[in-house]
Formats: structure tokens, C-alpha cells, sequence
């Protein structure tokens, strides 16, 4: 089973630059911990100079990412703040039926509001719902292929 860690990279910037990327890390780690059948992809563990690629490349991976996007299981995006890629993400993996669980504060943008099974509003509701068990519990009233008995 597949996790894809969709997130902001660039957001609204104009420059050639990314946000915090450190978060992938966090939620990499307690999702392999509290959730341990899923495998993780993080498309900035593979693309790291993405912002270096040249079109044709550039176009190549974000296409195939989501493409891929609707062939995961669970997609688990973190929205900060706006991201035209993430929010692309959210769709392919909601419209081909594939759980979607984002981490905003922006839980009134229509985006995140209508294409997510579960929203968190903070990075810790997220954390602490992994730590708890009671995302895995909602993930399996959700219809997830997940062991119920696992922490």
C-alpha cells in the first residue's frame, strides 16, 4: 500500500525557491511509524534540484507525479498556504477515489475544504491523530485497507 506525501514546495513564490521542506521529514517518520503497511513517496526525496530541470524534464515529473497520484492509496497533503501542485494532487487522487487527508489552516478554501476525507487545521492535530490511533480508526471507517490491530 502507498502513501504520496503531496506538500507546498513553491507556493505563491515568484523566485526560484522553495518553502520549509522540513516537514516532509516529520510526517515521513510518524507515518512509517503509526502506519507502517504503507510505503512512502516523497517526490522531493527523487526531484531535489526539480527546480533546476529543464522543461521537458520539469513537465515529465510533474505530470508523472500525478499520474501517480491516482494510483496511491492515501494522499496526505500538507497546505500551508496555497499550492496550485498540491491542490492538482488532492484532485487526481479524489476523483479516482484514493483517501485524501490534508494538514491547512485553510479549511474554508474550496480546494482543500471539498477534496479532503480529513482535515487537520495544525501540523499537531495531525501528529497527534497518528500517535493516538485515531486516524488510523477513521482511515479504517473511511474503508482503508488497514490492519485495525497495528498501534
Amino acid at each position: 500500500m502507498h502513501i504520496f506525501l503531496a506538500g507546498i514546495m513553491q507556493g505563491s513564490r515568484i523566485s526560484s525557491d522553495l518553502h520549509e521542506q522540513n516537514y516532509r521529514t516529520r510526517f515521513r517518520e510518524v507515518l512509517e511509524t503509526f502506519l507502517p503497511e504503507y510505503e512512502v513517496y516523497d517526490p522531493l526525496e527523487f526531484h531535489a534540484n526539480s527546480l533546476d530541470y529543464e522543461n521537458s524534464k520539469g513537465r515529465d515529473v510533474f505530470l508523472h507525479h500525478n499520474r501517480m497520484c491516482r494510483n496511491v492509496d492515501l494522499l496526505v497533503a500538507h497546505v500551508p498556504e496555497a499550492s496550485m501542485g498540491t491542490a492538482i494532487e488532492m484532485w487526481e487522487a479524489w476523483r479516482h477515489d484514493k483517501l485524501v487527508i490534508s494538514i491547512s489552516p485553510m479549511k474554508h478554501n474550496w480546494a482543500v475544504k471539498f477534496l479532503s476525507h480529513i482535515l487537520y487545521e495544525q501540523e499537531t492535530d495531525f501528529l497527534n491523530a497518528l500517535e493516538d490511533g485515531s486516524l488510523r480508526r477513521r482511515l479504517v471507517q473511511l474503508g482503508a485497507t488497514i490492519s485495525e490491530t497495528l498501534p
